[in-house]
């Protein structure tokens, strides 16, 4: 097997600020290079993989996170059997950026994760179930959390809830709630598009923007640029930071009242976004 290597991450945009999460099969390493508009690659050991291919998407990943590459993975759930057999694998890859469990549904499972890979490896937790949704505060608070993601979909067969904005609310608001309280450093990576249609796409692109998470999974790297365009900051915010600024002072020193500081601190924050996302 042969991987020609490249790596998956985008220069200069931070994992706890990446927007786009492109997820890929790791039974197929031709597809491993990041396209351009991704921030953040996910090879998936997981749903995509059948249980007698794992071994050989091991393998695939292996080669690749030892041959130059790197990337992010997947891995399965704590309660099935692969997931052990993930973590042996990936312990000492030394191009493993960090690591989505699956189907999280406790702190103990986040835990039980880090204490099988090397100190400081980031955990991006999937919360897929009603279980996972309840526990999410735990999660949040677990040691080696390093971000929130949605499984809508396996969520979505959990519960019987529909795809609707509305009905997926809820869900997306209480990842934001949780993740906040615990002080993440990043916001909460929304579920898929499973739909090709790009007004759909739109549609779920501003519910996730406007319910406060900060990414999101992409099934094919062409939703990409739609995610990224929708959860940056648009030239409109851009305009309106760069008057606030100019209106309060960079360090405040123009600030009245208390009720300046919230919107000197979003404008900053906003226009520092600009500058990661290269839109200043």
């Amino acid at each position: 097997m042969t991987v020609h290597t490249q790596p998956s991450g985008r220069a200069g945009i931070d994992p706890d600020l990446a927007r786009s999460w492109l997820l890929t099969a790791a039974t197929r390493p031709d597809s491993f290079v990041r396209p351009g508009h991704a921030d953040a690659m996910i090879l998936d050991l997981e749903d995509a993989v059948t249980p007698d291919h794992k071994p050989a998407a091991r393998a695939a990943v292996t080669e690749w996170l030892t041959g130059g590459g790197d990337g992010w993975v997947r891995i399965n759930d704590a309660t099935t059997p692969f997931w052990a057999d993930d973590l042996e694998t990936l312990a000492e890859l030394p191009g493993l950026s960090g690591v989505m469990l699956a189907k999280t549904e406790s702190g103990g499972q986040v835990e039980a994760t880090r204490e099988r890979l090397p100190d400081g490896t980031r955990i991006i937790t999937l919360i897929e179930s009603a279980a996972g949704l309840e526990a999410a505060p735990e999660i949040a608070r677990a040691d080696g959390t390093f971000r929130l993601a949605f499984g809508s979909g396996d969520f979505r067969r959990d519960t019987g809830m529909s795809d609707d904005v509305l009905a997926m609310a809820y869900p997306r608001s209480r990842l934001v709630i949780a993740s906040r309280a615990a002080r993440l450093a990043g916001g909460p990576i929304d579920g898929p598009t499973v739909s090709a249609n790009d007004t759909i796409l739109q549609r779920d692109c501003e519910a996730t923007a406007s319910l406060g998470l900060t990414g999101k999974l992409c099934l094919h790297s062409d939703q990409a640029q739609t995610v990224n365009r929708t959860l940056s900051p648009s030239p409109h915010d851009i305009a309106w930071a760069h008057d606030v600024i100019a209106e309060l002072g960079t360090d405040g020193e123009r600030v009245r009242d208390g009720s300046d500081l919230p919107r000197l601190a979003k404008a900053k924050k906003l226009t520092h976004l600009a500058e990661v996302f290269g839109l200043a």
